[in-house]
């Protein structure tokens, strides 16, 4: 396997694949900056190119662009609190914070490190361990995804700032939302109102737009009399040694439960990254800095959402079963250069899909690079003055959810979010749980629908599976540290 690996890594770097994998990240990046271009809108509109070029070199640049525009996300949310994808919504968390603290160079180096290092990781385990996961991920049931959905669910705890009841009703109007549409076992059309629009629910990346950046630009236009203080300058990318290995262990941490989630079929970046924040803020020694520019909360879901990218590959390429939208677009491109995903591709075709794993941890070594070099050039927004941020936050909010699906409806769901964020700042309601509810509200509902089918309304079912009672450990475990910790910080000020 590692003979493989070494010739994958010649041909990578004797053939054009290099140049066209680091030509990806870069264009992935753009794509990832700008809302509402997601890295999988990029593979699907650059699919075509690779009919003119070979399967490896083909490949290697929509690997590129998958990386790349995974990692872009983050810059247009550290800085413009707009997230570029849906990925990097819990990047804003702390990423904001700190560039508003005028540690935008910090915060925008310790993304990029957190993300080349969480998917090195996750490359390296896909290219060593692909097969060896994919036996586990195809193991997952409807019960499984179930307590998956519900321990995702727990995370609410941790993104609710300071009042978990307040925490939890926006974790239910969240998961009121995600009901919206037809029933996913019935078929029932539910909360539609009469309108086909609402037959589909509603888009993700509108509402996760519109609570984040909309919400933003309703204030700015609110406080735009105001004086305000002149922006921070950028003085330092990087960060010191100390930092680095402060976030070392969460990156690691992350990187596997996101290479972990990755390799769950109908996962995704943006569930590996609020459950990589959550775990990162419930094992940190310093929980109280997360929302208010925690270091630590920047890296955990960098990594994560990273490592899943390459996680995601593996059901792909050993199983023919796409973990996530964007590797469901580069399994129709392998498909049209007449590639067919499975264990025999590794037999018939070694020297392409080493070739492409070659390029999974490049990719990872181009982007820190790229990332590092262009953070003085992204980190120049802030020194624009607050009218015209406000200003282009606004175009892009509007822009990137009308090109989802070419439809006005979309802008409408931003606007109305928008408005929903702006009224839950105005009287301190936290916003992260009500994404959460959005993202994990489908896959528990329609999962429970059918595990319900399975059993005949049985709920023993969940107790008779290996992988289901270690999901339901690790919730007791994680919902008991909550209520211990909620007591423990209740009791504190009496003893003192």
């Amino acid at each position: 396997m590692l003979g493989y690996l070494g010739n994958g890594f010649i041909h990578l770097f004797t053939t054009m694949a290099a140049p066209a994998l680091l030509g990806g990240v870069i264009l992935g990046i753009i794509i990832g900056v700008l809302p509402g271009l997601t890295a999988t809108m990029g593979i699907a509109l650059l699919i075509p190119l690779t009919y003119y070029v070979s399967p490896s070199i083909g490949l290697s640049m929509l690997v590129g662009i998958f990386t790349g525009g995974i990692y872009g996300g983050s810059v247009s949310a550290i800085l413009l609190k707009t997230p570029g994808t849906p990925a990097a919504g819990a990047t804003i968390l702390d990423g904001n914070p700190l560039a508003q603290k005028g540690q935008a160079g910090k915060a925008i180096a310790i993304a990029t490190i957190a993300s080349a290092i969480g998917g090195l990781i996750g490359a390296l385990i896909l290219s060593l361990l692909a097969p060896q996961i994919a036996k586990i991920a195809v193991r997952f049931g409807p019960p499984e995804y179930v307590l998956l959905g519900i321990y995702g669910l727990t995370m609410i705890s941790y993104v609710s700032g300071t009042s978990l009841i307040r925490g939890l009703f926006a974790g239910c109007i969240g998961l009121l939302i995600s009901t919206f549409g037809v029933d996913p076992i019935s078929s029932v059309p539910r909360f539609t109102f009469g309108t086909l629009n609402l037959l589909t629910g509603f888009e993700l990346l509108p509402i996760l737009i519109g609570i984040f950046a909309m919400s933003q630009a309703i204030e700015g236009v609110k406080n735009s009399r105001e004086v305000m203080p002149p922006q921070a300058k950028l003085t330092k990318v990087g960060i010191s040694l100390q930092e680095f290995f402060r976030i070392l262990p969460h990156i690691v941490k992350s990187a596997f439960i996101g290479t972990f989630v990755g390799a769950v079929p109908g996962t995704g970046t943006d569930i590996a990254a609020f459950l990589s924040y959550g775990e990162a803020k419930r094992s940190s020694k310093y929980p109280e800095e997360f929302g208010k520019g925690s270091i630590e909360g920047v890296a955990a879901p960098e990594s994560g959402n990273n490592a899943c990218v390459n996680g995601a590959m593996i059901p792909m390429f050993t199983l023919g079963i796409p973990g996530e939208a964007a590797t469901a677009v580069i399994l129709g491109g392998l498909m049209v250069l007449g590639l067919q995903p499975g264990p025999l591709l590794f037999v018939d075709k070694p020297e392409i899909i080493y070739t492409v794993f070659a390029s999974t941890i490049t990719s990872n070594l181009f982007m820190i690079i790229v990332g590092i070099l262009g953070a003085r050039v992204f980190a120049k927004v802030l020194s624009l003055p607050k009218s015209i941020i406000v200003s282009f936050i606004f175009i892009f909010s509007v822009v990137g959810s009308y090109s989802m699906r070419n439809s006005m409806f979309d802008i409408i769901v931003m606007m109305c979010s928008g408005l929903l964020g702006y009224v839950f700042t105005i009287i301190d309601y936290p916003i992260p749980p009500v994404l959460l509810g959005v993202i994990l509200g489908p896959l528990v509902e329609s999962n429970l629908g059918r595990t319900l089918l399975v059993s005949g309304g049985n709920l023993t079912i969940f107790f008779k599976r290996p992988i289901s009672i270690f999901f339901i450990i690790v919730i007791v475990g994680t919902i008991s540290s909550n209520i211990y910790k909620h007591f423990k910080s209740k009791d504190a000020p009496q003893e003192s």
